[in-house]
């Protein structure tokens, strides 16, 4: 358990936010995660794309709390989208289906791409 942990908000455009974090998710660094996502949802941002390239460690603490942040995005009309997800956290959302609700890209350009093409889908 270890409080080395980085949120740092990369990129907003309207409703979108793509956040990159580092270090470890766990017990002592999930409420952090979870205050720094919600307050980007409060601030209008209802699409979050979280980029993982760089986290190092997620115990079940950093699992739930993206769930917490799902839920939130949800509630809020928006989506939960995950970039470059460490190989243990992805297997992990595929055996519980979470993969399908929070979808995942490699990078956080493709994941920036998805969102875009959808964005026009949806107003075409």
């Amino acid at each position: 358990m270890t409080n080395t942990f980085h949120f740092t908000c990369r990129h907003t455009d309207g409703d979108l936010a793509l956040a990159h974090l580092a270090g470890d998710l766990d017990i002592a660094t999930a409420p952090t995660l979870r205050t720094q996502a919600l307050a980007l949802i409060e601030q209008g941002h209802r699409h979050l794309i979280l980029d993982l390239a760089a986290v190092t460690f997620c115990d079940s603490s950093g699992f739930n709390a993206l769930i917490g942040i799902y839920r939130c995005v949800q509630a809020a009309d928006g989506s939960l989208t995950l970039s470059a997800v460490p190989d243990r956290l992805d297997r992990l959302l595929h055996l519980t289906g979470l993969d399908t609700l929070m979808p995942a890209h490699p990078t956080a350009g493709d994941a920036l791409a998805a969102h875009t093409r959808l964005q026009q889908a949806d107003t075409a």
